[in-house]
């Protein structure tokens, strides 16, 4: 069933399902950006509309917002079905609210999104550096996910994978959503095969202990043409800002070639990721001692100096819809090397 709300400025509406007594977690929006949650309670019994959506959602209630009780009156909140909730409404497990968020005031860089290629099935982009991939905190309507939407007109456009903000390169999206589990299924069976270019360098002091990414041997290789894989178990929990390394079956590995060596030491890497864990690149590099030029989080959080000099290169994989041998390659290069 298709939401009952229209997007609106490019984003999904908010669904907030009230849960039942053994209920798998309340959906959202699909890829609108929701209010910062409350931790989830469970219903009581009696529980209104308007204290159901301010209990989950203390966001809704900043003074700088529209009163819920003049967004109810005015038949903002509705149900699956399209009718509008009263906000004196009693919830029932089951029941649904949707919902748009009011965006906040935000400065939308005048930056070009390159398609690098698109038919019926794909949508495939440049993504430039510090732009997030999916409408997030402070970076909503100058998302790539949000500014593909508006400018193409395809409302159901849906990222394929995710890059880092700060991370440039190829990213695609499926235009289908019939199509879209088809797409997604080849990254979890690692069916896609990626390359970043990466600049990295020494860092005094990393890998301290008090680090989430201490420090791990064996380092880097440092001749040209040399060949490694990093094998680590990291583990990101959804509050936490960074990924942490922790003792355990390896979860996250890549292979890693020398492309270039620098005089001070500065290292141009081609990496090829088999696995996509959060932060992985960035996390892994740093434990060994060579953060990416720029890095503002590994191995301790930091003000960035420059662009994060991390290049999502290439994307390749065999069509599962089409049978097609897919290549993408970016056109986009970092910087050169530090000066």
């Amino acid at each position: 069933m298709p939401p009952p709300l229209p997007q609106r400025e490019g984003l999904d509406p908010i669904r907030y399902r009230i849960p039942n007594p053994a209920a798998t977690p309340p959906g959202r929006g699909a890829h609108g950006p929701e209010p910062t949650p409350a931790p989830r309670r469970s219903h009581v019994p009696g529980t209104t509309a308007l204290a159901g959506l301010r209990q989950r959602y203390p966001a809704l209630t900043d003074p700088a917002a529209t009163a819920l009780e003049q967004r109810f009156a005015r038949g903002d909140i509705v149900r699956a079905d399209g009718t509008a909730w009263a906000a004196e409404d009693v919830l029932q497990p089951g029941d649904e609210l949707w919902f748009h968020r009011e965006l906040r005031q935000e400065h939308v860089p005048d930056v070009d999104l390159v398609i690098l290629h698109q038919d019926e099935h794909l949508l495939v982009v440049d993504k430039p550096h510090d732009m997030a991939t999916m409408p997030r905190g402070a970076h909503v309507l100058s998302s790539a996910l949000v500014r593909l939407r508006r400018s193409t007109g395809i409302t159901t456009l849906s990222p394929l994978h995710r890059l880092d903000r700060r991370t440039a390169g190829v990213l695609a999206f499926g235009i289908d959503p019939a199509e879209r589990s088809a797409y997604q299924e080849l990254f979890a069976r690692r069916e896609v095969r990626k390359e970043y270019l990466a600049w990295a360098g020494p860092l005094a002091g990393s890998g301290t202990a008090a680090t989430a990414v201490p420090r791990v041997t064996p380092a880097l290789p440092t001749a040209v043409g040399a060949r490694t894989v990093m094998r680590d178990r990291l583990v990101k929990e959804h509050s936490d800002l960074l990924a942490r390394m922790v003792p355990g079956e390896p979860n996250a590995i890549t292979e890693v070639e020398v492309a270039a060596v620098e005089l001070d030491g500065t290292l141009t890497l081609r990496l090829r990721p088999l696995t996509g864990r959060t932060h992985q690149l960035r996390a892994q590099l740093a434990s060994r001692g060579m953060p990416i030029v720029g890095e503002d989080l590994y191995p301790t959080p930091r003000d960035p100096v420059g662009p994060l000099q991390l290049l999502a290169r290439s994307l390749a994989f065999t069509d599962p819809v089409t049978g097609q041998e897919r290549r993408f390659t970016s056109a986009l290069d970092l910087p050169g090397p530090p000066s």
